[in-house]
């Protein structure tokens, strides 16, 4: 079997240090790749550190990744060595249950494969992913890439921060004469914004920094509302369409809600670590207003946002880093300090191997 090399987290309160594994060979229906980049999600994070409380150590994270085709099992029509192309958040699925057969696989009845932290269909075994050198993933859901190979880092962020909010935004229909609102504008958010002002939308970003305003004119929004400004808030009651809420902390979910109009809907996507304090019934019911949730998408609405993004020359604003800088990483991300998603690259993995 393939010998691979990576970085894993051996327990919650180890860093993440160089690690060796095996993958399996590459069957009839298999993609091979050589992993390029992997961008990092704070998701990656919070498994990293079980917290989660659902962590398999040894863990290797990464489930943002642009590689290259090194080889395919003799069933695969769709990709020839030397493709360039993508792995996002899962790798298989049952394939079998209602979700799967309408192209929802992140919902699949019996539970998507993780990338990273499995389990694996069948075997129940530990999924290992892209902060190492190699992947093999099922073709189904390997993905297509058209974009500039001067662009292939910041693509790779699309695979988890672009395809979580392009889904909902497709899903609730966001387009021209739509106000939408963007809250918080880091790694999900400013792809938010990117994607719904590419659709058309009038886009408000609401962040809790009124330095971020500059940033978030440039990156699309139309205005900004600097959330701590009571005035400011109350200036846009119940005119949103649509909001898309990527804050992953508990915070205030009423202080939004009321800016919805009647039938509006604000989606979470944010993942927080504890819950958010409970939002109040009557900011719902008196304008037939939704509180939703969204994951991330399936994988023909994947490449379809790929392609999306391709078209309109979307990628995600990001910083390069080696290997071993991830824990220095996630720990400025935990202070907001990057803008807007770090990205390994992975040619810096050989001088750790």
């Amino acid at each position: 079997m393939p010998q691979a090399h990576g970085y894993a987290a051996q327990s919650p309160t180890t860093p993440l240090a160089p690690f060796s594994f095996e993958r399996r060979a590459p069957g009839q229906l298999d993609v091979a790749l050589d992993v390029l980049y992997c961008g990092v999600c704070h998701s990656d994070l919070h498994t990293a550190r079980n917290e989660w409380h659902n962590t398999v150590y040894p863990s290797v994270p990464g489930h943002e990744i642009v590689g290259r085709v090194t080889a395919v099992g003799e069933l695969v029509s769709k990709f020839e060595v030397g493709d360039i192309v993508g792995v996002g958040c899962m790798v298989d699925s049952c394939q079998r249950c209602a979700p799967c057969a309408d192209g929802l696989e992140q919902y699949c009845d019996n539970g998507f494969t993780g990338t990273y932290n499995g389990p694996e269909q069948g075997t129940g075994a530990n999924t290992y992913g892209g902060y190492s050198n190699r992947v093999v993933v099922r073709e189904s859901f390997v993905l297509s890439i058209s974009h500039d190979a001067g662009d292939l880092a910041a693509v790779a962020p699309l695979l988890c921060a672009g395809i979580t909010t392009y889904s909902p935004l497709r899903q609730w229909k966001v387009g021209p004469g739509h106000k939408v609102g963007i809250v918080g504008l880091g790694g999900l958010g400013h792809m938010g914004v990117k994607i719904a002002a590419a659709m058309g939308a009038h886009v408000v970003l609401f962040t809790s920094s009124a330095g971020k305003r500059e940033d978030a004119l440039r990156l699309g929004a139309k205005e900004v509302v600097v959330s701590k400004n009571a005035d400011e808030m109350a200036a846009h009651a119940g005119s949103f369409d649509f909001i898309l809420n990527t804050v992953a902390a508990p915070h205030d979910l009423d202080a939004f809600l009321v800016l919805l109009k009647l039938d509006g809907t604000m989606t979470l996507v944010g993942a927080p670590a504890s819950p958010h304090p409970s939002p109040g019934v009557f900011n719902l019911i008196m304008k037939r207003r939704r509180l939703a949730g969204s994951l991330i998408g399936g994988i023909r609405e994947t490449q379809e946002m790929l392609d999306f993004c391709a078209k309109h020359g979307i990628v995600s604003d990001i910083e390069s880093i080696r290997m071993d800088q991830i824990e220095a990483a996630y720990e400025r991300m935990l202070k907001s300090d990057v803008k807007y998603r770090f990205v390994i690259d992975m040619a810096s993995l050989k001088a750790t191997a």
